[in-house]
């Protein structure tokens, strides 16, 4: 199974576009988006009635319109969200450090934001999974990833404009 996991997107809507149409090309089959919308006029790219596939998202630490980020993508809680996909644990939080250690234990994956740095490491049999700034405005580069769960194996990919 290819998921699409992003992260950081902080209403910067032409990379936000073509991060969901490189999702949409690869034909991903869930969408993980581990915080940081900002505003709800830029979470409708990744809404229930834009996207055709399941979408897991947590609140990122500048997710302060709460109410109307709900209102738009009714699944969006705090973290940790923990799902099931093809018999891996996945785990999402926007920053590391909110993880407890209970969190980590029991994921196969673990899925995160906040940096705005990419990181893509096997540690101790989990993936941790970072897929950088999709906003691309404190590195100027807009980074997703595509992970396959079948081979535990993410690919960091550059969105350019």
């Amino acid at each position: 199974m290819k998921i699409g996991v992003i992260s950081d997107t902080h209403d910067r809507l032409t990379t936000f576009r073509r991060a969901m149409s490189l999702f949409q090309r690869m034909q991903v089959e869930a969408i993980f988006h581990a915080g940081d919308f900002i505003a709800p006029f830029a979470a409708k790219l990744i809404a229930p009635a834009a996207v055709k596939v399941p979408v897991h998202v947590v609140y990122g630490n500048n997710d302060g319109e709460r109410k109307g980020l709900k209102g738009v993508l009714p699944q969006l809680q705090d973290g940790p969200l923990k799902v099931e996909l093809a018999g891996r644990r996945i785990v999402m939080e926007h920053f590391i450090d909110w993880l407890k250690p209970a969190d980590i234990a029991g994921a196969d994956v673990i899925i995160t934001g906040h940096t705005h740095e990419v990181v893509n490491e096997t540690k101790d049999g989990k993936l941790y999974l970072n897929p950088g700034e999709c906003c691309g405005w404190v590195n100027d580069r807009c980074t997703v990833a595509l992970l396959d769960l079948a081979t535990m194996q993410a690919e960091i990919v550059e969105i350019h404009e």
